[in-house]
């Protein structure tokens, strides 16, 4: 059974989303995802400084098993990507709701507006059948 945080907000595409400090957004992708991909092996970052918006594919994610595009929840700015996961990417199978978060977009406005189309994690429960 896969971990849903009840604090996080969540994509039908299984990324998770969640206020940071202002108008900062951490993203990672979730429990039940990285246990469906295996073991990560490479991660492809969006570019920092990039307009990206809720929906676009904006890297990708190299497990063992496959390749998985990577989708933004939100729309923003990408202001920075986590770094750890260049030399250790595995640390999204063993901490994905934490040291495992993939990067940070700044968003316009407030999260409220910007998550419009995101579940919580009820919703995100029942997608994924827990």
């Amino acid at each position: 059974m896969s971990e849903v945080l009840d604090n996080l907000l969540y994509s039908e595409e299984h990324e998770w989303a969640q206020q940071a400090e202002g108008r900062v957004v951490r993203i990672g992708i979730t429990d039940h995802a990285q246990h469906l991909l295996g073991d990560i092996v490479f991660v492809e970052f969006p570019e920092l400084g990039t307009a990206i918006t809720a929906g676009d594919s904006v890297g990708s994610i190299e497990s063992v098993k496959t390749v998985s595009e990577l989708y933004s929840p939100v729309s923003g700015t990408v202001t920075k990507i986590n770094d750890a996961l260049e030399a250790s990417p595995e640390l999204i199978n063993d901490q994905p709701y934490g040291g495992g978060w993939i990067f940070e977009v700044e968003i316009e406005g407030e999260l409220a507006d910007a998550a419009a189309g995101l579940l919580d994690a009820a919703a995100y429960r029942e997608l994924v059948g827990e």
